[in-house]
């Protein structure tokens, strides 16, 4: 399981899953949030293989990116993902990778959208998008021009 969490908003942008990641599967997760949200600086992870491996590093400094490992066996170094993982995993029994990821996914979006943390100010780090004033009931939306 490759989380991907911002640590200033706490949202979870994305979660890769498979029996084993390969620097391939990183890669393509990390180019969509790139390529979505900007090019972060630096990018935190702990000593795994999946960012330990050579062509994940200079993909990363090929993308401007700079990257911070943690200390080997200093798991409070990535607090965040490890309060996420456990929040997770202590409440689900997956038995396919297909099934673990319709429930992270599920995961990921009651998290982002709905469950207060402990910080900051018990909201959600990513509430969904109320549209003001709603459109009253019945009446279909004005697309958008192009």
């Amino acid at each position: 399981m490759l989380n991907l969490i911002d640590e200033f908003t706490r949202e979870s942008l994305a979660i890769g899953i498979d029996r084993r990641l390969r620097s391939t599967d990183v890669i393509d997760v990390l180019s969509d949030q790139f390529i979505l949200r900007g090019v972060p600086d630096p990018i935190r992870s702990d000593n795994g293989p999946e960012f330990a491996a050579a062509a994940v590093r200079e993909w990363i400094a090929a993308a401007g990116a700079r990257t911070a490992c943690i200390e080997p066996g200093s798991s409070w170094e990535n607090g965040y993902c490890e309060s996420f993982n456990a929040e997770l995993l202590n409440g689900e029994i997956v038995y396919s990778p297909a099934e673990a990821r319709i429930v992270t996914e599920g995961w990921r979006q009651h998290y982002n959208t709905k469950r207060p943390p402990s910080s900051p100010g018990y909201r959600p780090p990513a509430p969904q998008v109320v549209q003001w004033p709603a459109p009253p009931s019945g009446t279909a939306r004005r697309p958008p021009r192009p």
